[in-house]
């Protein structure tokens, strides 16, 4: 399994040296254009190197003390991965050799692979890549291999695409080919009848001389062989199993498997009444790309499995599904595999510590070591497209708000105030609770040393007796350069809905406006409303259902909502607690 991989002049790497988890499932997650299929795609090169090489020299050609000249593929059997041109393969796609990099061979792409020995020695294999009249050339640069040494195979497979009814038999090198360009659906009855076959002969082995198969000899068959692994899944996830037509070469054109599906008992499938098997490839595209995946984890060949966004097709349920059917599979079958993913989903249920975070920066990888960095990595930090990051790393503060109308009733509010403290936090729309933005914050502080940063919340159900007069929540402690505060009344909505502000919105009288409030919710606002230690029933009340929700809100049938009633406000109907949290803000970033 590989442990380390040094890319020089590969793609986005130009001098990189990656560790990986040797075993198991490691996701690579990150923002676009950050590396995560750049590192598929330089292992899958580093596999197609080594499989060239192996065939036209012989695998002595990887042993310490070989000489062998460098081997030349065209365009057109350079099968790892699609490219509008080989020169794509280099950094800045820049393949000629350079005095300052110090190629003195003309090879001027090394990718280079370590693993450890079944002996838990470092074994490592590096191969040189050049490019010369539009002509791929391959050399082994580097090795301490010695005869004997078993080289990890790998395989690749991006997200599911071009399944067609007729799918002829093809070569294994038409099938990498076919899987880098993209179409692994092309091929994907040619990896099953492959393991179908091979099950058959297993099966036949076993029933030499028997009238059938032992029951020890089957139940050893059913947990450790590649078609009988399947299948078994196939029934207990999707109550489905494939139906393989034999293949003979002398007069069949087209690979047949069909799709069965019925009740499951045991190893057994007992078909629906009135269901008709059928085509493969009428099934929906999420369910082969998870045939896919497991076709080529369930086969012996590989030992290293690079999975470009596997869960593409998938519904989030089925997207965890996939990988826990595969966590299961490569804990008994001892695989490596790397899945270069966008699912939260998957982010979310998978242990930081098995998630490597592909980034911009330097270095270009990392493996997460707690989950504030996954609740970071979630929100789209490392991203260069991340809309917030720029203002809050320039100003190192933060302030956390629960929506865009939150946002748009505190600026109207510092507007009436004269008030430009709010122009000196950088919002940040989160509708998380505290204890989940402080997750974030201190992933945010990894990147920006010195952040500072508020979040701010309804009150919601908890108790008033859980907010101080200053609207620190007592709940939640404020440490580390995190502080919680959240509004004394039920939300930000209770806030707004003074009666004249409403009265000026709707184009009513005031006095409608004050019936409407004591008939419908049994309040009465006198003069009191804007103290922020008002009335219990001011506090309590639930301002969405009084301005908007429902048929009885004050704005029902009006067409207006908060923001607009926010924007009738003046000087003398702002709540006094507005005025607290300035002065809050002002002392936190004064600190």
């Amino acid at each position: 399994m590989i442990t380390k991989v040094h890319f020089r002049k590969f793609k986005r790497f130009r001098d990189e040296e990656i560790e990986l988890l040797p075993e198991g499932i490691t996701l690579i997650a990150g923002g676009n254009n950050a590396g995560k299929s750049s590192l598929l795609h330089g292992l899958a090169v580093w596999e197609f190197c080594r499989t060239a090489i192996a065939m036209e020299k012989g695998e002595g050609a990887f042993f310490v003390g070989a000489h062998h000249q460098g081997l030349g593929p065209g365009n057109d059997e350079f099968s790892p991965v699609a490219l509008p041109s080989l020169k794509h393969l280099w950094t800045n796609l820049r393949p000629q050799r350079k005095a300052a990099d110090g190629d003195t061979d003309g090879y001027t792409m090394r990718i280079d692979c370590e693993w450890l020995s079944e002996s838990g020695e470092a074994q490592h294999l590096e191969f040189g890549l050049a490019l010369a009249n539009d002509r791929l050339f391959v050399r082994v640069t580097a090795t301490n291999l010695e005869p004997g040494a078993k080289i990890p195979v790998l395989a690749y497979l991006p997200p599911f695409a071009g399944i067609t009814s007729r799918e002829t038999r093809v070569s294994p090198a038409i099938r990498r080919r076919r899987i880098g360009e993209g179409l692994a659906g092309a091929v994907l009855r040619n990896l099953l009848l492959e393991a179908y076959e091979e099950n058959e002969r297993k099966r036949s082995r076993l029933k030499e001389g028997k009238s059938r198969i032992l029951q020890s000899d089957l139940n050893t068959l059913r947990a450790t062989d590649a078609w009988e692994l399947l299948q078994q899944t196939l029934r207990l996830r999707f109550n489905a199993e494939l139906l393989v037509e034999p293949f003979k070469e002398e007069y069949h054109s087209y690979i047949q498997i069909d799709l069965d599906k019925g009740d499951v008992k045991g190893y057994q499938l007992k078909r629906y009444p009135d269901y008709s098997r059928r085509d493969l490839m009428v099934e929906g595209s999420g369910f082969l790309q998870w045939l896919s995946v497991y076709a080529l984890a369930t086969s012996p060949k590989f030992d290293v499995l690079l999975l470009d966004e596997p869960d593409a097709h998938l519904h989030p349920t089925l997207q965890v599904d996939l990988m826990e059917s595969l966590s299961n599979l490569v804990s008994l079958k001892g695989k490596q595999v790397l899945v270069a993913t966008h699912s939260v989903e998957l982010l979310r249920h998978w242990p930081s510590t098995r998630i490597l975070e592909a980034q911009t920066g330097t270095p270009a990888t990392r493996y997460l070591t707690q989950d504030f960095q996954k609740v970071g990595l979630l929100e789209g930090l490392g991203s260069q497209y991340g809309p917030n990051i720029d203002p809050v790393r320039k100003q190192k503060r933060v302030l956390f708000v629960e929506g865009t109308s939150d946002r748009s009733i505190l600026e109207r509010v510092a507007a009436i105030r004269s008030s430009s403290e709010l122009a000196q936090w950088p919002i940040w729309i989160n509708n998380k609770a505290h204890k989940d933005r402080k997750q974030l914050f201190l992933a945010l502080r990894e990147d920006i040393p010195g952040l500072v940063a508020v979040s701010l919340r309804d009150r919601d159900e908890a108790s008033l007796n859980s907010v101080a007069s200053d609207l620190t929540d007592k709940s939640v402690a404020s440490s580390d350069g995190f502080y919680a505060l959240t509004w004394r009344r039920r939300n930000i909505d209770n806030y707004v809905m003074h009666p004249e502000a409403v009265a000026r919105t709707i184009g009513r009288p005031l006095e409608d406006v004050q019936t409407m409030l004591a008939d419908n919710f049994g309040i009465a606002v006198g003069s009191n409303f804007c103290d922020s230690d008002a009335p219990d029933v001011f506090l309590t009340a639930d301002g969405k259902k009084i301005l908007w929700e429902g048929a009885d809100a004050l704005l029902a049938g009006t067409g207006k909502q908060t923001l607009d009633v926010a924007a009738q406000l003046t000087a003398d109907e702002i709540c006094e607690d507005f005025d607290i949290l300035f002065d809050r803000l002002r002392t936190i970033r004064e600190s």
